[in-house]
């Protein structure tokens, strides 16, 4: 299965691939997680945030979003790592997170690089150079862990 990368600024997004990141998003994060929260938070459309979308044919199956630092010193944030339940087991949580860290050094070259993950999934960000920074608390019930890199 081939799966082609797009690293988009918000501003290159069609209607169609925000409406397809949005909806990945509320299938996995409200309805599959039961996790009923405001995931449209303003921030998808702001300032120079990116999106990485991994498409398979005309299907989006993995999404992140990157935001931009807050000031000089902040951390780039790394947040709505997504991946279809239709294309899970393929390795794709990875890629799309080597992706992902690619499109942070290229846009913003040197910074640390900041996450609020699920707890469980310590070990997965772990593997990809995170560190734990905080200890676990919960958000909308789920507990979650920030990262850095």
């Amino acid at each position: 299965m081939e799966i082609i990368w797009h690293d988009m600024h918000h501003r290159d997004l069609s209607a169609q691939q925000l409406y397809a990141v949005l909806a990945l998003r509320c299938a996995v994060f409200v309805v599959e997680q039961s996790c009923p929260y405001q995931d449209v938070d303003g921030q998808d459309l702001v300032a120079e945030n990116r999106h990485i979308l991994g498409m398979r044919d005309d299907e989006l199956v993995a999404c992140a979003r990157i935001l931009t630092p807050a000031d000089k010193a902040a951390p780039v944030a790394i947040g709505r790592v997504v991946v279809s339940g239709s294309a899970r087991g393929l390795n794709l949580g990875y890629q799309l997170m080597v992706q992902t860290l690619l499109s942070c050094e290229q846009h913003w070259p040197g910074r640390s690089v900041y996450l609020s993950a699920q707890a469980h999934l310590q070990r997965f960000y772990r593997g990809l150079g995170f560190e734990a920074c905080s200890e676990v608390y919960l958000e909308d019930a789920i507990p979650h862990i920030d990262m850095r890199k």
